[in-house]
């Protein structure tokens, strides 16, 4: 494959093109002549690899036309991919916006692989004998199909190209244009039912064995534009379903290499059933008659060390051991059986959670292996072990025989909502294998874990799940947030996650998935749905529904309403009201909520409104709330009088006149931040260039001292006003009640008394990412080892990073509490008697307690010269010692009288430098600021 211009150049050079706005007129000079250099060299074949509007900026900057290539990247931020298409029969490219844009025809001209088409399954389903696909297919950049021609779906032989037209009805899905990641079009029009009638599948059918793709065609510039169905990874859409029809023909609807099928299949021989019985394994195929029947039945192992096969002849049952069916009726087919010993079988079974697959196959007389196909009536089934152990005899999605031996595994039989809105969950979990266990309700992506009561009793168990209220391993009850929750039992002294058994489905009942409910009614709005739903076959999950609505969720909606709805909402009068936003809405905590405070104390009648985001943090019972980036989000910003906030809203946010919003930020920096990172590989130009607009908003911004004041106005571009107040969240140390407050979060933790509290509030490390991008854990501590030496007399509250995900070894078991989910880390302050953390803000923080502080700084090295960068010298200033090993920091924290002592003079000299405004009075001087001049100033008699 040719290469394109992109790939010939250097990384320096992209970078130069991605922040061009940016760039200086060197780096604009040079990136002009390696890319004239490039062309002259390769010829313009080097375009025809890249993206359309790629391709654009590439052959600007080799024609120095800056002025242009500077609308065009801004414009590509805006939506990254997105353009217009002109031109029926041959289509050329309109970016947005710059319709006068002059650009050669070679240049504008779209191929076919410039408009991908994407064709998504969403649903599958019986309507009777009807097979009925949902879903929604569309071409990138075009909204709407083009021609007289109109949509049409087609099944296609995988083997012979062979056509059969199928009935498609045009429907409305909202999930294409969120699909599209774009904001500027919208898709929803793309969405297709393609109807398979029970004629049709008989037709099938009566064609023969053969595998049949779905593809869904639309009439576009320069012709049709056709692509394969592709499946989703969960629910009916992602799993196959076998049909079986009258004439013995069995049709697996379902999925080969990622795309939608039907594959038709005839097998003259069936497995019926598959049971054990005396210490057998017994296998019972039946075949029809006139068919060849298999000479025995392979049953093969995989293992480290090659395979191992067993192998039993199929012998004829007689006529008066099965010559009927399992109704007892006379039927058409000859059976026969093939019997193994379970000793030989599971001779080399391995203990623990290892599981044991073993692959079915039976023999013809030609010694080929044939699949081992199920009968329609086929019933599954699981046969105990010794050691906790079982032998599941069970089903794939293609309705193939698998056999496993696996730990005792816990079994759903049974899902049923209560009145109340509650999910039970009920199933088997025979044996011992369920003594001692917990159930754990584990997110997918965040890691977040929900401890769950049981109830077991004669090998059942009962989950009982109020989606609402979830209980937290360490922390307050919380709603299930949007994302997939995974049911897990683990045993009670467990000490992470890596023996969980996971709870599966029975195969039998996966027709009866997705389950639909409408959980609990909650406290000033309506109930939410969810969904009880499966993926890799017979995994659950619950997934709750997502918190924006139809016409809020998406890029393409989330444009909408910035750029009409919140512009109408500017329009209306200002309501007395205060919306407030911590953390990007992770949190009801730090500054704003301290300002929240002190408003209620003092009786300002004004209405309050928490931002909250998908996670669903802790809001409080006497505040409104709205959800980000929701229509109600837009209009209260757009109408409150006072927004309170300590991060930032976006670039798009204009501060309307009358309106007062204050940004308090959160955090004294020791790591570079802003234009400081400039130069750096982790700097981002455009972020620093929208620096000044977006600080231009804030009324004022918040300082915790003079140190953050020289570095933010720096750094953030500040052109307006530093209020060097302190931050109102510290008040918390200087508060005449914190000693009751600290009572009040020990009582909440449920902390043992007489125990020292140790606080971890390590920061996360832009480097280390789970491929779904979100941050590791970057865990360094020995836990075990910890509590074998600390134990005894003391707690750790292990407090993650908002950014961070993972879970936490040894949460739960007494010495370990994971805290991360607690609303506002100012209560953990209260009630730590040692802080331990690295680079975060948090040291500056925990300063004002007194306290003594240890800081575990093992890659102090690499994040200060490679990947932050650090303000200060931190090994000459820091007030407590810097430890490289776990084991040093055990000793510190066993130790910590004796390093206090030994830090006191550093520790006071940092209090000297960062601590000052520290009088407990920041929080009163913040609200009088924001509130002098308005309606509800003191004395003010407007309003």
């Amino acid at each position: 494959m040719a290469q394109s211009l992109a790939d010939l150049t250097s990384a320096g050079a992209r970078r130069t093109l991605r922040f061009f706005p940016e760039s200086s007129q060197a780096e604009r000079e040079e990136l002009r002549a390696t890319a004239r250099e490039l062309l002259d060299t390769h010829g313009e074949k080097v375009l025809t690899g890249l993206r359309p509007a790629e391709r654009v900026m590439w052959y600007l900057a080799s024609e120095g036309r800056a002025e242009d290539l500077v609308e065009v990247v801004r414009g590509q931020r805006r939506d990254p991919g997105g353009f217009h298409v002109t031109g029926a029969r041959r289509p050329r490219l309109v970016l947005p916006g710059l319709r006068s844009l002059a650009l050669p025809d070679r240049i504008t001209a779209l191929e076919r692989p410039d408009l991908k088409m994407t064709a998504q399954l969403t649903s599958v389903e019986w309507r009777g004998d009807d097979l009925v696909w949902g879903g929604y297919a569309f071409v990138a950049n075009l909204p709407r199909p083009s021609g007289r021609v109109g949509r049409f779906a087609v099944l296609k032989n995988a083997k012979t190209g062979r056509l059969i037209k199928l009935r498609l009805r045009r429907t409305d899905n909202e999930q294409a244009t969120v699909a599209s990641k774009q904001a500027l079009h919208c898709y929803d029009r793309t969405g297709f039912e393609v109807v398979v009638s029970a004629r049709r599948l008989r037709e099938l059918a009566g064609r023969g064995a053969g595998q049949w793709f779905l593809h869904i065609g639309i009439p576009g510039p320069g012709g049709i534009h056709t692509a394969r169905v592709r499946q989703r990874d969960a629910g009916t859409a992602g799993h196959n379903q076998v049909r079986h029809l009258a004439d013995g023909t069995r049709l697996v609807v379902g999925f080969t290499k990622n795309a939608v099928s039907i594959t038709v299949q005839q097998p003259p021989v069936e497995v019926e059933s598959c049971t054990v019985a005396d210490g057998e394994l017994v296998l019972v195929a039946r075949a029809r008659s006139g068919a060849e029947v298999p000479t025995a039945v392979s049953v093969v192992e995989g293992d480290v060390e090659g395979d191992t096969e067993f192998e039993s002849p199929l012998t004829p049952l007689s006529s008066s051991s099965g010559s009927s069916g399992s109704s007892g009726s006379a039927d058409a087919f000859r059976r026969y059986r093939a019997v193994f010993s379970l000793d030989r079988l599971t001779a080399n079974d391995p203990s623990g959670i290892k599981s044991r697959p073993f692959k079915v196959a039976l023999k013809g007389a030609d010694g080929q292996d044939r699949e081992a196909l199920l009968a329609e009536d086929f019933t599954t089934g699981r046969y105990a072990l010794a050691r906790g152990r079982e032998l599941s005899v069970h089903r794939d999605e293609r309705g193939r025989l698998m056999l496993a031996t696996r730990p005792v595994r816990p079994v759903v039989d049974a899902m049923t909502v209560t009145a109340a809105g509650e999910l039970l969950i009920e199933g088997t979990y025979p044996g011992e294998a369920a003594a001692k266990k917990k159930v754990v309700l584990r997110h997918g992506t965040r890691m977040e874990e929900k401890e769950l009561p049981v109830e077991l009793a004669d090998g059942r168990f009962t989950v009982r799940i109020d989606p609402e209220a979830a209980p937290q391993v360490s922390g307050p009850e919380l709603p299930l947030c949007p994302g997939r929750w995974y049911l897990f039992f683990r045993a009670v002294d467990a000490w992470d996650k890596s023996r969980d058994v996971p709870v599966t489905l029975r195969p039998e009942q996966v027709g009866e998935l997705p389950l639909g409910f409408s959980g609990p009614q909650r406290v000033g709005g309506q109930p939410r749905a969810f969904t009880v739903d499966r993926r890799e076959f017979d995994r659950i999950f619950i997934e709750p529904e997502r918190m924006l609505g139809p016409d809020e969720h998406g890029a393409y909606r989330q444009r909408i309403l910035r750029e009409e709805y919140f512009q109408q909402q500017r329009e209306l009068p200002l309501r007395d009201a205060v919306l407030y936003l911590s953390l990007g809405g992770k949190q009801c905590s730090d500054s704003p909520r301290s300002v929240h405070e002190e408003l209620v104390r003092r009786g300002v009648e004004v209405e309050h409104i928490w931002i909250q985001d998908a996670g669903l943090p802790e809001m409080p019972p006497e505040a409104g709330v709205v959800g980000w980036g929701s229509r109600a989000f837009y209009e209260a910003l757009a109408r409150s009088r006072y927004v309170v906030v300590n991060t930032a809203i976006g670039d798009w946010f204009v501060t309307r006149p009358g309106q007062k919003v204050v940004q308090t930020w959160h955090g004294t920096p020791l790591k570079k931040i802003g234009a400081d990172l400039l130069g750096s590989p982790k700097s981002n130009p455009a972020y620093i260039a929208s620096l000044p607009h977006s600080y231009r908003q804030f009324d004022f911004v918040v300082s915790p001292n003079a140190y953050t004041t020289e570095i933010m106005s720096r750094a953030y571009c500040i052109e307006g006003d530093m209020f060097e107040s302190g931050y109102p969240r510290n008040d918390v140390f200087y508060a005449p009640d914190r000693e009751e407050r600290a009572a009040r979060v020990r009582e909440r933790l449920g902390l043992p008394e007489g125990k020292k509290v140790v606080l971890y509030a390590p920061t996360w490390r832009e480097d280390q990412r789970h491929a779904s991008k979100l941050y590791k854990l970057d865990l360094r501590i020995d836990l075990a080892a910890a509590q074998a030496e600390l134990g005894g007399d003391h707690v750790l509250l292990f407090r993650k990073h908002p950014k961070v995900h993972g879970s936490v070894p040894g949460a739960g078991r007494g010495f370990v509490w994971d805290v991360t989910r607690y609303p506002d880390i100012a209560d953990l302050y209260l009630v730590a008697d040692v802080l331990i953390t690295d680079y975060s803000s948090a040291l500056f923080d925990f300063a004002h307690s007194d306290k003594p502080m240890l800081f575990f700084t093992y890659d102090l090295e690499h994040y200060r010269d490679t990947l932050r960068g650090l303000y200060f010298d931190f090994t000459t200033r820091a007030p407590g010692p810097l430890l490289e090993t776990s084991e040093q920091l055990v000793k510190a924290v066993r130790d910590v009288d004796a390093v206090e002592a030994e830090y006191k003079e550093k520790y006071a000299q940092f209090k000297r430098d960062f601590c000052e405004p520290g009088d407990g009075l920041a929080t009163a001087r913040v609200v009088d600021r924001m509130l002098a001049g308005g309606p509800h100033a003191a004395g003010s008699t407007d309003g």
